[in-house]
């Protein structure tokens, strides 16, 4: 009689133990309210990758909004400091009492997600604690790589059920297309706060300054340096899809966001006044621009 165990050869068993289920749910729930076009884009992953997804975006969407939470930049600190010392793996308090945070850690560990990049994210995250301008475009850039690049490398790590180095390029390009196209769309809510995302060297190239950005004057010369960052977000999205032109169909739900950039781009080109007015696709386009994306992805497979 064999005295192997009767599951020996069985791949692992990788879905979340069943108590995780509420957690994964609030993830699901609060990616829906606070991020729609990811939480569309993870509806198109196979069932059970999209809970990893959930967490994932969760996770960001918890980082990104402490500047709203939060009245000064050192509460925002001890924020940042709760989930960076969480994911070192020697966080203070009741994890399971944070539905995100269990949820991540729980993907983290299942899935081997690279913590480094979860840290990197939320030290990028610290220059919006604080008003200080982006002083270059290569800054702006680096931030850029450090949030929106890296959910799509670890968005691609989570459908692949490993690392993907090979997408290096693709994330990216496509994570500061991406960057670069949601901070447009939000200029009107960062100037009103006193945030400067347009790059001093951009705005001096064209004569214009922090100062005009903050004031809400849509100057010649801030409308010129808004088409310039227009135009470098819309370079690096053809780079990014030159980039992900044999990408297996399986990990197209983590670029799918990619499809919505080229609309948001050419709205924003049509709008006069920046500051009074939010460029974008409308949601039922964004909702229908990804439907499309997808069925190109599954065509691959066909």
């Amino acid at each position: 009689m064999s005295s192997l165990p009767p599951d020996f050869g069985k791949p692992p068993d990788l879905s979340p133990p069943p108590a995780l289920a509420t957690d994964y749910a609030h993830c699901g729930e609060l990616v829906r309210a606070q991020d729609r076009d990811r939480f569309l884009s993870a509806l198109f992953a196979p069932p059970e990758k999209r809970q990893e997804l959930f967490a994932l975006y969760a996770y960001n969407v918890e980082i990104a909004r402490v500047r709203d939470v939060v009245r000064e930049a050192l509460p925002g600190e001890v924020r940042l400091q709760w989930w960076r010392e969480l994911i070192e793996g020697h966080g203070r308090g009741d994890v399971g009492s944070h539905p995100v945070a269990s949820a991540l850690l729980d993907t983290v560990v299942r899935l081997g997600l690279p913590r480094g990049a979860l840290l990197n994210l939320i030290e990028a995250r610290v220059f919006d604690l604080y008003d200080d301008p982006m002083p270059s475009l290569n800054d702006l850039e680096g931030y850029a790589g450090e949030t929106a690049s890296a959910l799509l490398q670890l968005s691609a790590h989570i459908l692949a059920g490993g690392a993907r180095p090979d997408l290096a390029e693709a994330c990216g390009h496509g994570g500061v297309a991406m960057a670069l196209t949601g901070l447009l769309r939000a200029l009107p809510f960062h100037a009103a706060r006193g945030q400067c995302f347009i790059p001093l060297d951009v705005l001096a190239r064209h004569g214009s300054s922090r100062d005009e950005v903050i004031a809400r004057k849509p100057t010649p010369g801030l409308m010129a340096a808004l088409a310039e960052l227009r135009n470098h977000a819309a370079r690096h999205l053809a780079a990014a899809e030159q980039a992900l032109v044999d990408l297996p169909a399986g990990l197209g739900p983590a670029f799918l966001p990619l499809s919505l950039v080229p609309g948001d781009l050419k709205s924003l080109a049509r709008v006069r006044d920046p500051f009074r007015t939010v460029g974008g696709l409308s949601p039922l386009r964004r909702q229908w621009l990804l439907w499309r994306a997808a069925r190109r992805f599954r065509s691959r497979t066909r």
